[in-house]
């Protein structure tokens, strides 16, 4: 693994974006924070491919624009298309690299947290809580994240003497509501815990399984936990019950069909797991604000 931190905008270049502008500082004795503006335009006959090698750190990203893409699993394959709407986060544990397919143009803070500055900013804001590592997160809404990133953002038509300095407090704000965020989740107040890996697990058998009807029970029976446990612990970790995030999911699903503008929406709502149309109908509308057809006509225009 390699342990430094991305070398000058290298993290740009993972993303195809060589001459993305980017921020960098120390905010606290030794660890360096990285922070690239990223605009990558998607065409339909170049695979747009983001590959970030491992390092001992984590990337925020934060999303100033909605945006489709796959993971790539593994054994190459790619996971189902993930709605990432504005405004949402994802953080992601280097360990092992990342990599994913666009299908949509990206247009987000890519921001590189190293795990060295996390223990910093743990042992100086959560003294004796054991605040070492970030909860690993996909396209979560997140106000807090998202009104820092909208501070850091005009970081970037500042004069560069006055950045450094309001740059590093920044970075200091952000480790510690993720690290807080984790505390909420490893120590909640009462109830189950449902450690990482099982929450990923049970997120990938859900979005696999979309277009069926789940059950609690079954999902629960993924990971060897009783139904009413799994959802509480759930809940616990995604502020959603199972049924409410599955609801997400096949929202988010549905859009990214719906912005390919080749399947009919009684086609869509089938491969989403909807009763029918008029069951897809009401359900986007309560959740977007608008029916399917609408939305369509938006991103076509």
């Amino acid at each position: 693994m390699n342990p430094n931190c991305p070398d000058g905008n290298s993290l740009g270049v993972y993303f195809g974006t060589a001459e993305a502008p980017f921020l960098k500082t120390v905010p606290m004795a030794s660890a360096p924070i990285v922070v690239s503006k990223i605009i990558r335009s998607v065409t339909r006959d170049v695979e747009a491919r983001v590959a970030i090698p491992r390092f001992d750190g984590y990337l925020v990203m934060v999303y100033l624009e909605d945006t489709i893409h796959s993971d790539v699993r593994s054994d190459g394959l790619l996971a189902p298309p993930r709605w990432c709407a504005k405004g949402t986060v994802c953080v992601v544990d280097l360990d092992e690299g990342v990599s994913a397919v666009l299908h949509r143009d990206l247009y987000s803070l890519a921001i590189y947290l190293p795990k060295a500055l996390v223990r910093e900013v743990g042992r100086a804001s959560f003294p004796g809580q054991g605040a070492k590592t970030l909860r690993c997160r996909r396209a979560e809404p997140d106000k807090v994240v998202s009104n820092l990133a909208s501070v850091v953002l005009s970081l970037f038509e500042r004069d560069p003497e006055a950045v450094d300095p309001l740059l590093r407090h920044l970075s200091i704000a952000l480790c510690a509501h993720l690290l807080q965020d984790s505390l909420d989740v490893v120590m909640p107040k009462g109830g189950a815990i449902l450690p990482s890996d099982r929450e990923m697990a049970v997120k990938g058998y859900m979005q696999e399984n979309l277009a069926r009807e789940l059950k609690v029970s079954e999902v629960a029976a993924v990971i060897g936990l009783s139904a009413a446990y799994f959802a509480q612990g759930f809940k616990n970790v995604t502020g959603l019950t199972p049924r409410q995030w599955l609801t997400q999911a096949r929202i988010g699903a549905a859009k990214v069909l719906l912005s390919e503008h080749q399947l009919s929406i009684k086609e869509i709502a089938r491969a989403c797991g909807f009763v029918d149309q008029s069951h897809f109908t009401k359900v986007f509308s309560r959740e977007v604000g608008t029916t399917p057809a609408r939305w369509r006509d938006r991103q076509l225009h």
